[in-house]
């Protein structure tokens, strides 16, 4: 199958996790669904990502329990009660997803060229994407395209908004009625900026631009305490959302947003999805590897800098999917660095 451009009757997209790098893997889906409308695809997914992604029309869902370990394999293989699909576009780098994998036949298996098909998935694939170093996420899984000889074309997201959600995001930010959306946490916490330097961000963002706020989040109790913090430290009105929504209206939401502001997590991918401008914080990861892929111009990135005080190298001599998660690796992201791009962003 790799460079060919017959249609396959079937394919399966094997991507667990996470929200981000599902929002990665739609442009692949859009590219597929454009070249190949006859094909049936079938995508094998997290539970939590489903409930975003399942707004993918024309898209056969079969989702997988995380939690459920090593098992979750053998819940799969009832699920699909012994089909077989033409190609399986394996885009996961994990050992659960390799054995995970097993549970779906398919004559031709995709994975990662072999420098970057870590974590046994070399095992358990008989085909490869072209080889390429030092890509953004969203680029490598544009690597599956051409190993199958579809053309990438331009990104496409598109994803369907429920009415409801729709009409939830409007009721937060009525038409023309600027709004900065800040997303703070991720779920590692070393990537997470101070409660300080946001409220210090969300004031300037009030006084000199007129913006009004909005904090999200979900249910966790890292995200209610540190939004609630924000809240407090705040002498500006703002709007506490966090755990109140579901992500389709998450998505509604920051599609009407003027700007997200947010750490490396899920939200910042699902903003770049509707097109809004991210103002991103980077310094425990790479900017250039996941960043949000439509406005890296606007992240600040001090990756190079953690890695010189937490290695004592500089970036380019770590590995590219390197994670610097340190303590106090964010507060190398000034307060003044972030408000210089916001200035710009705004202007």
């Amino acid at each position: 199958m790799p460079n060919s451009i017959t249609p396959p009757r079937s394919l399966c997209l094997l991507r667990l996790s996470a929200i981000g790098d599902s929002c990665h893997v739609v442009p692949v889906v859009r590219a597929l669904q454009r070249t190949w409308p006859g094909t049936q695809l079938t995508w094998i997914i997290g539970r939590v990502e489903a409930r975003l992604m399942s707004l993918l029309p024309g898209v056969e869902f079969i989702t997988i329990d995380k939690a459920a370990g090593w098992s979750a394999a053998t819940g799969l293989r009832r699920a699909l009660g012994g089909r077989r699909f033409d190609v399986l576009l394996h885009m996961q780098l994990s050992v659960r997803a390799s054995i995970i994998s097993l549970a779906v036949r398919a004559a031709t298996r995709i994975g990662f060229d072999r420098a970057r098909a870590r974590e046994l998935q070399w095992l358990v694939t008989n085909a490869r994407i072209p080889a390429r170093g030092n890509e953004h996420v969203l680029d490598s899984f544009q690597g599956f395209l051409d190993a199958l000889g579809v053309a990438r074309g331009a990104l496409e997201w598109n994803l369907p908004l429920p009415t409801e959600a729709q009409d939830y995001a409007a009721g937060l930010i009525p038409d023309g009625r600027a709004t900065l959306v800040v997303s703070p946490c991720s779920s590692h916490p070393a990537r997470n900026w101070s409660v300080e330097r946001y409220a210090a961000i969300i004031e300037h963002a009030a006084r000199r631009h007129d913006l009004a706020v909005i904090l999200c989040g979900g249910r966790s109790a890292l995200e209610r305490d540190t939004c609630a913090a924000i809240e407090r430290a705040c002498t500006v009105p703002v709007v506490n959302q966090v755990g109140r929504d579901t992500l389709p209206q998450l998505l509604a939401l920051l599609a009407r947003a003027r700007v997200l502001l947010a750490p490396d997590a899920g939200p910042a991918h699902m903003a770049t999805m509707v097109g809004t401008p991210v103002l991103g914080l980077y310094a425990a990861t790479r900017v250039a590897r996941t960043g949000p892929y439509l406005s890296r111009q606007w992240c600040v990135d001090r990756f190079e800098q953690a890695a010189r005080r937490f290695r004592g190298c500089s970036g380019e001599q770590i590995p590219w999917h390197t994670k610097i998660e340190e303590p106090g690796v964010m507060d190398l992201i000034e307060v003044a660095a972030v408000r210089e791009r916001l200035d710009a962003l705004l202007s």
